[in-house]
């Protein structure tokens, strides 16, 4: 894998004109933060070596980079799931070659099934821990030092300055945010009553299909983490119904405006 690593990166840092420090992932409810990317320099997936593509409706499927307000940025529209049927490597690949470029942060979005009294559909969660259910971590298997360290910790795996600046900046906005824990699972299923009940019982605020193994890579690889997820569904007991993906879309989509002013003013002021 590190050979892929070191080839894609220098595919890529011989057609990138900027140098960015900054990595977004547009996840649901950040999709439209791309409009306010200046200066695009938009490479599809297909074209990118080593690059797996994208199957999911809702996600575009390429690496944009340019500036958000006065920083380089690198954006990737569009992110990969296990419940795809890719290993856990193909999966973390964009993070390990966001390292390779010179990346130090990544910002990262999605939706999210509620397990708290006080979320309501469209809330904004900023993600301070998780909890990580998946079937298989993205880190066994031998490792490469030349990645990152065989055991590497993770007691700030959410960065606790970003996360203070990101709720400071919601204030100034009046924009209502929540912190909380991330369960994340392998899907493509919604949550049965009972495992929203379960998670809810190990700690779990929110749950959702990715975004876990992103940040164990990103952490691994020494990179500052920021994570927000956006409700789109609740898990409590009187307040679940039947859930579609259509429906996760209709609700990310309108919450995108109030988590990409949080994420503009975060990335421009970290």
């Amino acid at each position: 894998m590190y050979e892929l690593i070191k080839e894609t990166a220098e595919w890529l840092k011989q057609r990138m004109y900027n140098h960015p420090e900054t990595a977004i992932v547009l996840g649901t409810g950040l999709g439209e933060l791309a409009n306010d990317i200046t200066g695009k320099q938009e490479i599809p997936y297909a074209e990118i070596p080593n690059f797996p593509v994208s199957t999911v409706e809702g996600h575009n499927g390429k690496l944009i980079f340019g500036q958000l307000g006065k920083k380089d940025i690198v954006a990737m529209q569009g992110r990969f799931h296990y419940y795809e049927g890719y290993s856990m490597e193909q999966v973390t690949f964009p993070i390990r070659v966001f390292k390779a470029i010179g990346i130090k942060t990544v910002f990262l979005s999605n939706a999210a099934g509620g397990m708290h009294e006080d979320f309501e559909i469209g809330d904004l969660m900023i993600i301070s821990d998780h909890i990580n259910r998946f079937p298989e971590h993205p880190l066994r298997g031998k490792n490469n030092n030349e990645l990152g360290p065989r055991f590497p910790d993770m007691s700030d795996a959410y960065s606790r300055r970003l996360r203070e600046k990101a709720v400071q900046i919601a204030a100034e906005l009046d924009i209502k945010v929540h912190q909380g824990v991330y369960v994340g699972t392998s899907g493509p299923t919604y949550e049965t009553p009972s495992e929203y009940k379960y998670f809810k019982m190990i700690g779990g605020n929110a749950v959702g299909m990715s975004t876990v193994p992103e940040v164990i890579v990103a952490r691994h690889a020494g990179m500052e983490v920021f994570a927000i997820s956006v409700i789109t569904d609740l898990g409590l007991e009187g307040k679940i119904k039947e859930v579609t993906h259509e429906e996760v879309q209709q609700a990310a989509l309108a919450a995108q405006p109030r988590m990409t002013q949080i994420m503009r003013e975060l990335i421009n002021r970290s």
